[in-house]
C-alpha cells in the first residue's frame, strides 16, 4: 500500500509538471511574439512538433522523476536541479532533432535556447515544492494512516529515518508492541503500547489502519495468529523483510514464472539488449581511437622509448577478465627492461619507483599507457568501462581479503572504472583502499546504465588532462 501511494504521488507529480512546462510552451511563445520583437518568431511557425518534442522529453524522463519522488519527498535542491538538467536534455535531443532533421529554419534558435534554460528553472523547483505540495493534498485527514508497530525495538532503530520519509505519504505511527524490556523512557520515537499479545486489544479500542511487522515472524504459527488478527479486525498488514540482516547480505527478490526467489545482486548486463547497448558503445569510442589515435601515439611512445629505455613498444601480460578467463592485455611498455620475475612483476609501482623511465611516468600519469587497450576493447577481451583488471598473482592475493572479490568476474574488465574514476587508482596501502575500490566495482556491476558509463568515461577523460594525487 505504501507503495501504491508513492507511485501514485510520483504519477501525480510526472503529470502535473509536465502540464505547467506544457502551458509555459505556449504562454512563453505568444509572449515572445507580442512583447519580444528582437526574437524572431512568427505565428506562421509551427510550433506543434517541437510542443510534442518537449512533452516527448517529459515522459522519457519520467523514470527518473518517480525514482527522485519515490525516494524522498522532501526533494534536495542538488538532486532536484540534477534530474531537471536531465529532463531539460532529452528535451534538446528531441528538439534540435526535429530542426535539424526538418532543416526548419523559421524556428527561433534564440526562442529554443531560452525556453529550455527556463524550463530547467522551473522543473528543478517543481521538483522541490511540489512532491511536499501533492503529499499534503491527497494524504490528509482521512487519508492518513495510522500504523502499529510489532517486533523488537532493536529492529526500530534501524527504520527510523525511513518511517520519518514516509510521513509524508500518511504514514502516521502511533505506536509499537514489543515483548522486550521497555527501554528508558524517552529513547524511542514511538510509545510502547504492550506487548505482542495485546495486538487484537489494541485494534479494538484504536482506529488502527495498518500493522506493521518490523521483521519475520520467528515461527509459522505465530505468522498466522497475526494476520488472521488483522484479518478479523479488517486491517491492513506490513511485514518487513530481513532476511538480508539475518544472511548478513542484501538479498533481491525476483519473481519468475510465478515462484518468488531472492538472489544476491541485480546484473542489468545479463540482458542481452544492455549488453548489446555495451557492446555498441565499446565500439563507437574503440574504432576510431585504434585508427586514427593509437598509430601515432605508438610512434611517439616508440621513439621516446628508444631515448630513454630501449626495449619492446608494448608490456604484454595475462590477466584475468570476464568468468575469470585469461586474455593478454596490451599497455604502453613505461618501465625499464628487467628480467623476467613473476614475484617482481607482481610487485605494485610506487611513487617513488626508480623501474619507471621519466616519459614512463608521464604515459603512467596521463594514463596514456592505457590505450593500446583499445585493441583489447576490439577484440572483446575489455570494455571501455568496467573493473579493473589485476595481475593473477594480485587478483588471488585481493580475493582473500575482500568479500565478493570474484563477483567482479560477471563482466568484462575496463579500461577505466567507477573506482578508478571516484580517484580509487595507483598503488593499493592498505585494505580499506581495497575494499573500496571491490565496492564500486561491484556497485557498478548491480546498477549499470549507459547514462552511468557516459559519466565515467567523462570523468576519465578530465582525469587525463587533471591527474589526480592518487596517478603516478
Amino acid at each position: 500500500m505504501i507503495t501504491t501511494r508513492a507511485r501514485g504521488l510520483a504519477n501525480l507529480h510526472a503529470v502535473t509538471t509536465t502540464l505547467v512546462v506544457g502551458v509555459f510552451f505556449w504562454v512563453y511563445a505568444e509572449l515572445i511574439m507580442r512583447y519580444v520583437p528582437v526574437v524572431r518568431l512568427s505565428r506562421e511557425v509551427n510550433l506543434l512538433p517541437y510542443f510534442l518534442c518537449v512533452i516527448g522529453g517529459m515522459v522519457l524522463a519520467a523514470r527518473d522523476v518517480a525514482r527522485l519522488v519515490g525516494r524522498s519527498h522532501w526533494t534536495l535542491l542538488g538532486e532536484a536541479t540534477r534530474v531537471a538538467a536531465k529532463t531539460v536534455g532529452l528535451m534538446a535531443a528531441l528538439t534540435f532533432t526535429m530542426m535539424f532533421a526538418t532543416q526548419d529554419r523559421s524556428i527561433s534558435r534564440l526562442f529554443l535556447g531560452t525556453f529550455l534554460v527556463w524550463t530547467w528553472l522551473i522543473v528543478a523547483l517543481l521538483n522541490v515544492w511540489l512532491p511536499g505540495a501533492l503529499s499534503r493534498l491527497v494524504f490528509q485527514r482521512g487519508h492518513r494512516l495510522p500504523t502499529v508497530l510489532v517486533g523488537r525495538v532493536a529492529a526500530l532503530g534501524t527504520l527510523n529515518a525511513w518511517l520519518a520519509s514516509k510521513e509524508a505519504l500518511g504514514f502516521v505511527p502511533i505506536g509499537i508492541l514489543s515483548d522486550d524490556l521497555p527501554p528508558p523512557e524517552g529513547t524511542m520515537p514511538v510509545p510502547r503500547l504492550g506487548g505482542v499479545a495485546d495486538l487484537a486489544r489494541i485494534l479494538t479500542e484504536r482506529p488502527v489502519g495498518q500493522v506493521m511487522l518490523l521483521e519475520l515472524p520467528p515461527t509459522d504459527a505465530e505468522a498466522r495468529t497475526l494476520i488472521e488478527i488483522c484479518r478479523e479486525h479488517g486491517c491492513r498488514l506490513l511485514i518487513r523483510d530481513n532476511l538480508g540482516e539475518r544472511y548478513t547480505h542484501p538479498l533481491v527478490p525476483i519473481l519468475e514464472d510465478g515462484h518468488h526467489f531472492y538472489t544476491l545482486q541485480e546484473e542489468p548486463l545479463e540482458d542481452p539488449l544492455n549488453r548489446l547497448t555495451k557492446r555498441a558503445f565499446d565500439l563507437a569510442i574503440a574504432l576510431p581511437m585504434v585508427c586514427l589515435v593509437l598509430p601515432p601515439l605508438c610512434a611517439w611512445v616508440w621513439w621516446m622509448q628508444r631515448r630513454q629505455a630501449p626495449g619492446p613498444l608494448f608490456h604484454v601480460r595475462e590477466r584475468r577478465g570476464w568468468q575469470g578467463e585469461s586474455f593478454r592485455m596490451l599497455k604502453f611498455r613505461s618501465m625499464r627492461v628487467a628480467p623476467d620475475d613473476a614475484v617482481a612483476e607482481a610487485r605494485q609501482a610506487t611513487r617513488e619507483d626508480d623501474r619507471i623511465f621519466p616519459f614512463g611516468r608521464f604515459l603512467r600519469r596521463r594514463s596514456l599507457d592505457e590505450f593500446p587497450q583499445f585493441w583489447n576493447v576490439l577484440r572483446g577481451d575489455m570494455s571501455i568501462v568496467g573493473p579493473r583488471p589485476y595481475m593473477p598473482r594480485l587478483d588471488e592475493e585481493f580475493r582473500q581479503h575482500t568479500r565478493g572479490y570474484r563477483t567482479r568476474y560477471f563482466v568484462k574488465p575496463g579500461i577505466t572504472g567507477l573506482a578508478q574514476s571516484l580517484g580509487y587508482r595507483g598503488e593499493v596501502l592498505e585494505r580499506e583502499m581495497l575494499v573500496r575500490r571491490v565496492y564500486w566495482d561491484l556497485h557498478y556491476i548491480n546498477h549499470w546504465s549507459v547514462w552511468l558509463d557516459l559519466q565515467i568515461t567523462v570523468r576519465t577523460l578530465l582525469q587525463i588532462l587533471r591527474p589526480p594525487q592518487s596517478a603516478y
